[in-house]
């Protein structure tokens, strides 16, 4: 059965976990692995999060299925969170394992609905996306998005790409807090791309993975709820991994804005029969503790001083790395917890072997595996390994 198969390279950050585990030196540094960071350097569990698993333990009554459709009122809320309200008759969501579940759903009912549709995705991007879509039957057309060098987004790049799509193609947007280079759009940026979308019939497919993370909930979701308010179509993948700090819970959605009421109805039907076949029912806990913060005004209100807490914190080690070297202001200018850097591998090496500091090979780096104290000597260390 299995003899056609070749062996696979390792997963290169969990290489890189083991690297990191097994160096001795105490002042190393592990900028990889994407998850929150406290000053203490631990991946806390968030107050509100643990106060809402205190009330599960004491209230829920059944580990019984919930159906192929999750938490249906976890679904609402989030659609809260994101749109801005729960009562758009045009959008329905289905519960799914993470913002992955999320996209990996998208990816097949675009499939179910047209096979080998183009997906156009800008680079660097979130090294799953392209995986994802191209195990659909999608086919994957890349663009330039940014500029590692220069620090700036391709804008004009960009927009040529969008503007010689064909209609139906689709278009993999960043709602925020961009992965892995942290540079996300400028209003104006958002309705030139809006623009473009409706006039050459394209269709939004928007990953929002950091919501809160960037300059606020509401702030961080106006470039996605202007592009919904007049896109005829689209899907949202969404996850409360990050933003609610459960990543291990796989926690996430996908929503869908249809033409009508009906026809939401319609492809939400479909997503019921995909979801059945991939994993059947969504794991339930991690909703739940979502569901249970966002219906309790008190558990409500906390977490979202955790989330101002986050996000200033990851603020301040920008900031810290800017007033270290002032060729680094382009760092406090992005958003969210990454930073992709122009190196080479051999620089990326140097920094591993001589100074302890651990980041993804592609220069990318996690803002919140920094302390405060420890900019300057990392930008002192990049410097030295740049020449």
């Amino acid at each position: 059965m299995f003899e056609t198969l070749k062996e696979q390279p390792a997963d290169a950050l969990l290489a890189l976990i083991a690297q990191f585990r097994n160096d001795p030196r105490k002042d190393k540094i592990d900028l990889g692995v994407g998850v929150y960071r406290d000053t203490t350097g631990a991946t806390p569990i968030l107050k509100s999060v643990k106060a809402a698993e205190k009330i599960l333990l004491e209230t829920q009554d059944s580990k019984s299925y919930l159906g192929s459709e999750g938490d249906a009122e976890f679904t609402a809320l989030c659609a809260e969170i994101v749109f801005g309200t729960r009562d758009n008759p045009r959008i329905t969501g289905i519960q799914t394992p993470g913002g992955t579940g999320a996209l990996r759903l998208a990816a097949e009912i675009i499939s179910a609905s047209k096979p080998g549709a183009r997906v156009l995705l800008g680079l660097p991007s979130w090294p799953n996306h392209a995986p994802i879509m191209a195990a659909a039957g999608l086919q994957v057309v890349t663009y330039p998005y940014f500029d590692l060098a220069g620090q700036k987004i391709r804008f004009e790049e960009m927009l040529a790409a969008l503007d010689k799509a064909e209609a139906g193609d689709v278009v993999l947007l960043h709602a925020c807090c961009h992965n892995p280079t942290g540079a996300d759009l400028s209003a104006e940026q958002w309705k030139a791309v809006t623009k473009v979308i409706l006039e050459r019939k394209l269709f939004p497919l928007i990953d929002c993975a950091y919501q809160g993370l960037g300059h606020g909930l509401d702030e961080d979701a106006k470039g996605l709820r202007d592009l919904i308010a007049v896109a005829e179509e689209a899907l949202v993948a969404y996850s409360c991994n990050k933003n609610f700090g459960l990543y291990r819970d796989r926690v996430g959605a996908l929503f869908v804005l249809g033409r009508n009421a009906d026809a939401a109805k319609t492809v939400f039907s479909n997503l019921m029969n995909f979801a059945r076949v991939c994993w059947s029912m969504p794991p339930d806990h991690g909703a739940a503790i979502v569901r249970t913060i966002l219906s309790t005004p008190e558990l409500r209100r906390q977490w979202n001083e955790e989330v101002v807490e986050m996000r200033t914190r990851l603020r301040a080690v920008r900031e810290a790395v800017a007033r270290a070297d002032q060729g680094f202001g382009f760092v406090p200018e992005q958003n969210g917890m990454f930073t992709n850097f122009d190196l080479p591998p051999a620089a990326i090496q140097k920094l591993r072997a001589e100074h302890g500091i651990y980041m993804a090979g592609s220069g990318r780096i996690n803002i919140a595996g920094l302390q405060v104290e420890d900019a300057a000597r990392f930008v002192a260390a990049l410097k030295t390994v740049r020449g």
